[in-house]
C-alpha cells in the first residue's frame, strides 16, 4: 500500500468517526447527498449558499470565548457569584434574566458566548445540572431576543423591510415576549429545586492572567461592533493571526465541528427552501390572514429554522407582525428551529442533551405557539 493509499484511509477513518461522535453533522451529510441527489446542483455552487458573514462571526466569538475562558476571569467571577447566591433555584433565575436581557441587546448567539462558559465555570466550583440550565438559557435568549429588532437575525430582517420604527417594533413584540418569559421563569421555578449550592469544591479562586483578560474583552467588544457594521472577516483575520502568535490555543481548541456543521446547515436548509415543490405548498396557502402567516411561519421554522422561514414567507405576506411572532415560536420546538438552540447545546457537549432540550422544548413551543396565536388574534 502506497503511502498515499495510507494517508486516504487514515482520512477517510478520522471523516467516519467525526459523523458517528456527531450525530447532527451525520445527519446534514445525509441530508445534502438527498438534496443533491433529487435536485443536483453543481458543487461548485454550494459554497455560494453559505452565508459566510455569520460563519465568520462565529468562528470569531468561538476564539474569544476560548481566550477568555483560558484567561481564568470565569473561573475569578464564578468565584465572586457562588458565594453570594445561595441557592440553585436563585442562580438559575439569575442566569436566565441575564441571558434573556443580553439577548435583547447582542443577539441571543452572542449572549450565549457570555452565559454558557459562566455556567460551566461555575460547575467547577459547585456541582449544577449543566444540561438543564443549558436548556432553560437557550430558551431564555430565544425568548427574550424576541423584544428588538437587535434580539435576532430575523427580527433584524423583518424591521428592516416592514420600515417601522425601533419604538414600534419593541411595542408589538412586547407581549409575546413578556408571555414567553413568564412561561419559562414559570417553569424554571418547577425545574430547580431551592436547595443550597454545594460550596466544598469551591477552594482558592483561580488566578487571573490580566493582561490576556483585558485583550479579550476589549477584542470581545471589538469583534461584535465589526460584525454588527458588516466587517466580521477583519475582525477573524486580525484576531486569528494575532492569537496564533500570541495565545495559539485560542484558535486551536475551539469547537471546529460547530463551524462545519453551520456551514453544511446553511447549504442544506437553503437547499431545501429553494425546492419548487416547497415554494409552490407555501404559495397554496394563502397567507391572507394574521394566523395563517403566523402557524406557516411557527411550523416552516421547525423544518429550515427560522431565519430561512422569515425571509422565504416574507414574499408571501406583508404582515410582518404574525411573521415576527410565528418565527420566535419558531425558534422553539426542535433544535434546528434557532441556531441558537445548536450553540447552547454544543458548548455544553453533554451526553443525552439533545433528547432531554426537545422534552422541554417541544411542549414549550406547542403552549407558547397557542398562546402567541391567542395574542395576536386578541391584538389584530
Amino acid at each position: 500500500m502506497t503511502a498515499a493509499e495510507k494517508a486516504g484511509r487514515s482520512l477517510l477513518r478520522r471523516c467516519i468517526s467525526l459523523l458517528g461522535g456527531e450525530p447532527v453533522l451525520s445527519a446534514l451529510v445525509v441530508a445534502l447527498i438527498a438534496t443533491q441527489w433529487r435536485h443536483p446542483r453543481a458543487w461548485t455552487d454550494l459554497p455560494r449558499l453559505v452565508d459566510w458573514p455569520t460563519v465568520m462571526t462565529l468562528a470569531g466569538l468561538l476564539i474569544l470565548t476560548k481566550a477568555v475562558e483560558l484567561s481564568g476571569v470565569l473561573m475569578w467571577l464564578s468565584h465572586r457569584v457562588v458565594h453570594r447566591v445561595r441557592s440553585e433555584r436563585t442562580l438559575a433565575m439569575l442566569l436566565i434574566g441575564l441571558a434573556a436581557a443580553l439577548s435583547m441587546i447582542v443577539t441571543n448567539d452572542v449572549a450565549l458566548f457570555v452565559v454558557v462558559p459562566l455556567v460551566l465555570s461555575l460547575d467547577k466550583l459547585t456541582p449544577l445540572p449543566v444540561k438543564r440550565l443549558a436548556i432553560f438559557l437557550a430558551l431564555a435568549v430565544n425568548a427574550g431576543s424576541v423584544l428588538t429588532p437587535l434580539g435576532n437575525p430575523q427580527n433584524l430582517f423583518l424591521w428592516q423591510t416592514s420600515g417601522v420604527s425601533f419604538g414600534r417594533f419593541v411595542i408589538a413584540l412586547f407581549p409575546l415576549c413578556a408571555v414567553l418569559m413568564a412561561m419559562l421563569y414559570g417553569l424554571a421555578a418547577c425545574a430547580f429545586a431551592p436547595k443550597p449550592l454545594d460550596l466544598s469544591r469551591d477552594a482558592v479562586s483561580q488566578p487571573v492572567d490580566r493582561p490576556f483578560a483585558v485583550a479579550a474583552a476589549i477584542l470581545f467588544v471589538a469583534f461584535v461592533l465589526l460584525a454588527d457594521a458588516h466587517h466580521p472577516g477583519i475582525g477573524l483575520a486580525a484576531i486569528g493571526f494575532g492569537f496564533l502568535i500570541w495565545r495559539r490555543d485560542a484558535v486551536l481548541r475551539i469547537d471546529w465541528a460547530l463551524l462545519l456543521i453551520f456551514a453544511l446547515m446553511f447549504i442544506v436548509l437553503r437547499s431545501v427552501a429553494a425546492l419548487p415543490a416547497i415554494r409552490e405548498a407555501i404559495a397554496a396557502l394563502d397567507l391572507s390572514t394574521p394566523l395563517r402567516a403566523y402557524v406557516a411561519a411557527g411550523v416552516l421554522s421547525q423544518g429550515i429554522s427560522n431565519v430561512p422561514a422569515a425571509i422565504m414567507l416574507a414574499e408571501f405576506t406583508r404582515d410582518w407582525r404574525a411573521l415576527a411572532f410565528g418565527v420566535s415560536i419558531g425558534g422553539f420546538g426542535i433544535a434546528i428551529g434557532s441556531l441558537a438552540n445548536l450553540i447552547a447545546v454544543r458548548l455544553v457537549k453533554k451526553r443525552g442533551i439533545w433528547m432531554a432540550f426537545h422534552l422541554v422544548s417541544i411542549p414549550f413551543w406547542i403552549v407558547g405557539g397557542a398562546l402567541g396565536a391567542w395574542l395576536l388574534s386578541v391584538s389584530s
